[in-house]
């Protein structure tokens, strides 16, 4: 291992101050001898005096975080001064030896087919084609899939920790990036100097009990989003939440039998349960939402499909980023999931009981683990990380992708673990600019001054 913790980076300048640079690691940390990969790294030199560099990572999995750097400088402005802002393309994702599966045409009828089968025809088309993207991902990858698991980026982020020149990480994830975040901490937790984890995922959860919290979480975002829609005296569903929420079922219904045609493409049940999911990531979207879902009822599906393109990475020439097969290969081997169909449909089932308008598709969306060639790296486990500085897990009340008993339950799991709630939707908090969540961060992140336990925001 030795020759991976004394390398030193390469950066060149890749535009608008940022330095880009390949950091070499092992594709199997096991066999440090073996073959090696390269991950790409991104760095924005500290603006004043440097104290070291914070490593971020937006989530997924499957995001790029060289992307997430770009985009992230007035997010973080607070805390480069004098701090490094660096991000990765994870292993398997963006620049980082990419998992592709399928073609793009493929990955459009994959995302095309119905995630709420009603009829033995749909069911058996759902099912094929889960099968048949777990079989194409092993025939382009084979062994390389049992590589790309969180455990190993977490080991990837200790190496550039150390090419860095930082004796102690520094680190910010969002969404899955909290999971990145406790596995880092599970195997290094004396190597850390500051750790947030905003909208927080629970390690302890295999991945049907996972998804079953997920499904809730979008469904009780969704009631929000219907109530305010009403409540704006112009919501294209109906004038009250109940009727609101029946004009949502009457259009969902009518696209599940009569796809609206978009130029050669068309936006299917597939297409419409991925845009209203993008819809409730924040509150800010909830008004274009409504427009698209307006255009919608009246016949034109286009902008509701610029965000379920959104939402899965799908470029204006039609061709996509990895993030959907990047997201499946690693969520596949990070925990357990059932290998038996059954399984699956009576999770959909049991899962449309407590979430109308999500449970169903979030339970389906995991299928293709069901035909998955390479077995989980880890089973599920509480993280306690013992002998860990103060970590701050950061809560969102009403998250739809990353639920608040999250954020509480893995809080409770760290021993240093340090709870800050922020009362209020949509997915992750520290970027949205609350003065509460933002000091408190800023003032950890900068000066490692520990928020109180138990901090709500508003």
């Amino acid at each position: 291992m030795q020759r991976f913790y004394t390398q030193h980076l390469a950066w060149s300048s890749c535009g608008d101050g940022f330095m880009c640079g390949q950091l070499l690691v092992p594709v199997d940390y096991s066999v440090p001898g073996g073959a090696t990969m390269h991950i790409a790294v991104i760095r924005k030199p500290a603006s004043g005096s440097r104290k070291g560099a914070l490593i971020i990572n937006p989530g997924g999995p499957g995001a790029s975080g060289i992307d997430y750097a770009r985009g992230s400088a007035d997010t973080f402005a607070a805390i480069t001064t004098h701090f490094d802002l660096v991000s990765f393309d994870p292993r398997g994702v963006g620049k980082s030896r990419p998992i592709r599966c399928v073609t793009s045409s493929q990955l459009d009828a994959f995302i095309h087919i119905d995630p709420t089968p009603d009829n033995p025809q749909e069911h058996a088309d759902l099912v094929a084609s889960s099968k048949r993207f777990a079989d194409d991902c092993w025939a382009r990858n084979r062994n390389y899939l049992s590589h790309v698991g969180t455990i190993d980026a977490a080991r990837d982020m200790d190496v550039l920790r150390q090419a860095l020149g930082d004796t102690k990480l520094t680190f910010y994830g969002a969404s899955y990036g909290t999971y990145l975040g406790a596995k880092y901490a599970q195997l290094f937790p004396h190597r850390i100097r500051a750790m947030v984890l905003d909208g927080a995922l629970d390690p302890s959860q295999p991945t049907v009990a996972e998804n079953r919290v997920q499904a809730i979480g979008f469904e009780t975002d969704l009631r929000d989003f219907l109530a305010h829609c009403a409540n704006s005296g112009s919501c294209p569903l109906g004038s009250t939440p109940s009727s609101a929420e029946k004009g949502l079922d009457d259009l969902e219904a009518r696209i599940d039998q009569h796809p609206l045609r978009v130029g050669s493409r068309s936006l299917g049940p597939g297409e419409f349960f991925e845009g209203l999911a993008l819809g409730l990531y924040s509150p800010s979207y909830w008004a274009p939402l409504a427009t698209a879902l307006r255009q919608a009822r009246d016949g034109s599906g286009g902008y509701l499909l610029q965000f379920s393109d959104a939402l899965t990475d799908r470029n204006r020439d039609g061709s996509y980023d990895n993030l959907v097969e990047s997201n499946l290969a690693i969520n596949c081997i990070d925990r357990p999931s059932p290998h038996n169909v059954a399984a699956f449909d009576a999770a959909a089932k049991s899962f449309a009981k407590v979430s109308p308008h999500f449970g169903t598709a979030i339970a389906y969306g995991s299928l293709p683990c069901a035909f998955w060639r390479v077995p989980p790296v880890e089973q599920a486990h509480a993280v306690s990380a013992r002998g860990a500085p103060p970590i701050v897990v950061i809560g969102t009340t009403r998250d739809p992708a990353t639920p608040y008993v999250w954020a509480q339950a893995l809080a409770h799991q760290l021993s240093s673990g340090v709870l800050i709630t922020y009362d209020g939707d949509g997915h992750t908090a520290y970027a949205r600019g609350n003065g509460c969540v933002s000091s408190a961060v800023n003032a950890y992140l900068n000066d490692r001054v520990v928020p109180r336990d138990g901090l709500r925001c508003g």
